[in-house]
């Protein structure tokens, strides 16, 4: 006699579900080769490294100084007062037209924006290898160093224009509200151009040829004095010697000119701010494309 054997349903088995397995993405960084454009989605994706970057320039500049940020009103503040006394009290040069006794206002109205493109350049040419451990060992868009310092550079720029305000207040005389006014933060924006352009330049040929290093702060020098910093901008009709044109054709020229104009109040040459601006374009355009064809020596030679 057979037997009837009943079959049982399959056991269960506890817990969660299998998860199947999946392979993570393989992501290869390979040096680029030859001219590369600017990676300007990858450098907004470093954006917050390039502030941090700037913030760090910033803290190392003046720590352990007993002024500290101080230090970026009294270079331009002293450098005012070297070339009144020189220029006014010993050479007794005339102050230019309309600054009759304000010759002081006038001088630091074209030193603060020098004082900045100066300090953004020197600090952008020696970034590169003034980061080499940085440089050599993690990976990120090498432009960000370049672009930082001059961004601490415009930090320099905002503490130091409070005493503007404050000598514009001792002479009595204010600002020219109006659209005017607002043409100030355009030649900022075209300085800093023009100095990111310049800084990173320098500081893609200062990895490879160190002599730059020596060669940054002489250029810087005599480029001020090339500059209508403390004297007054040549006008058209006065360009009837190469040393006029040498002037005129310097961007700066044009950019400080127009920058004290838009602040105390005076003409503007619009003719030389386009060629400025255009220069400052090129510049940038031709410093980044030189800077990129090149970075990925810098861990080799750095």
């Amino acid at each position: 006699m057979c037997s009837k054997v009943d079959e049982l349903p399959a056991a269960r088995t506890t817990g969660p579900p299998a998860v199947p397995v999946v392979e993570p993405a393989l992501t290869v960084i390979r040096p680029a080769h030859g001219w590369q454009w600017i990676d300007v989605a990858e450098l907004w994706r470093f954006h917050e490294l390039i502030f941090f970057l700037a913030w760090r320039d910033v803290k190392v500049r003046y720590k352990q100084t007993f002024l500290g940020a101080a230090w970026a009103i009294l270079q331009p503040a002293l450098m005012t007062v070297v070339f009144t006394i020189g220029f006014g009290s010993v050479m007794h040069i005339e102050p230019p037209k309309g600054y009759e006794g304000q010759y002081p206002l006038f001088v630091f109205a074209g030193l603060l924006p020098w004082s900045f493109f100066a300090t953004a350049v020197a600090n952008a040419g020696n970034s590169v290898v003034g980061s080499e451990r940085l440089i050599s060992k993690v990976y990120f868009p090498r432009l960000a160093v370049p672009f930082a310092s001059v961004g601490a550079a415009l930090v320099d720029l905002v503490v130091a224009s409070g005493m503007l305000a404050v000598l514009m207040m001792w002479y009595g005389r204010g600002p020219v509200w109006g659209w005017q006014l607002l043409l100030a933060p355009v030649f900022v924006g075209l300085m800093t151009l023009l100095a990111l352009g310049v800084g990173t330049f320098l500081a893609a040929l200062n990895v490879s040829y160190r002599d730059f290093k020596y060669v940054i702060p002489f250029m810087v020098q005599v480029w001020m004095y090339a500059t209508a910093t403390i004297y007054t901008q040549p006008s058209p009709a006065s360009l009837n010697s190469w040393v006029h044109v040498v002037l005129a054709a310097n961007p700066m020229t044009a950019l400080v000119g127009g920058f004290r104009a838009a602040v105390l109040g005076g003409e503007i040459d619009w003719l030389q701010v386009g060629i400025a601006a255009a220069v400052g374009v090129v510049a940038f355009v031709g410093g980044c494309l030189y800077f990129r064809r090149v970075e990925d020596t810098f861990a080799d030679l750095i």
